[in-house]
């Protein structure tokens, strides 16, 4: 043996009499942590499965009023809206009605009135006051047998048959010279 192969050899030797070193201890704090963060981390990619196949246990609980009032069902008026006192209930049950009107109309009547010596005078009508007229509105497009219109209070899309701002229905979609308008029920024509 060369003197070099028998300095590696004592090395090597000397390596393997060395004692081991002590097994290091596992940290059990690591091993909770992460344990409880794959649990949580399951929960919540299954806790949305779970709610979706038991929607009952998981819905919206019904408010528990009988004096409510049931509304008929009407379908495509999304443009006019009209008030729960003006439509008839006849069958809820109720007693016959008073002469007494619910609806306040805040009007207040002259009649009567101590000092005027004579029945009332005529109401003074200003010239330049302006009354509202009918809805104004306006075409922007025209796609799919659909139209898209504005008023004052919004956007709407609206198809054949559907309800306008001025109370007409659509009557048709037609494109002439190039430009798309729409014909009312009342007969107008609203270019874009």
């Amino acid at each position: 043996m060369t003197e070099a192969s028998k300095i590696a050899t004592d090395a090597i030797e000397t390596q393997d009499q060395a004692p081991m070193p002590a097994p290091k201890a596992k940290r059990s704090g690591d091993r909770i942590v992460a344990v409880t963060g794959f649990l949580l981390a399951t929960a919540a990619a299954f806790f949305p499965w779970y709610v979706f196949f038991n929607q009952e246990s998981f819905g919206i609980a019904p408010m528990g009023y009988s004096e409510t009032r049931d509304l008929p069902e009407s379908g495509g008026r999304s443009v006019v809206n009209v008030s729960p006192l003006a439509i008839p209930d006849e069958n809820d049950g109720s007693a016959e009605p008073s002469a007494f009107d619910p609806i306040t109309t805040a009007t207040v009547s002259n009649l009567g009135e101590e000092g005027s010596g004579g029945p009332p005078s005529a109401t003074i009508v200003d010239p330049d006051r302006t009354f509202p007229g009918k809805p104004l509105y306006k075409l922007l497009h025209v796609a799919n047998g659909r139209a898209l219109i504005e008023d004052k209070s919004g956007m709407y899309i609206v198809r054949i048959g559907s309800v306008l701002p001025d109370n007409s229905r659509l009557a048709t979609l037609e494109k002439r010279d190039g430009q798309w308008v729409i014909i009312t029920s009342n007969g107008e024509v609203i270019q874009r």
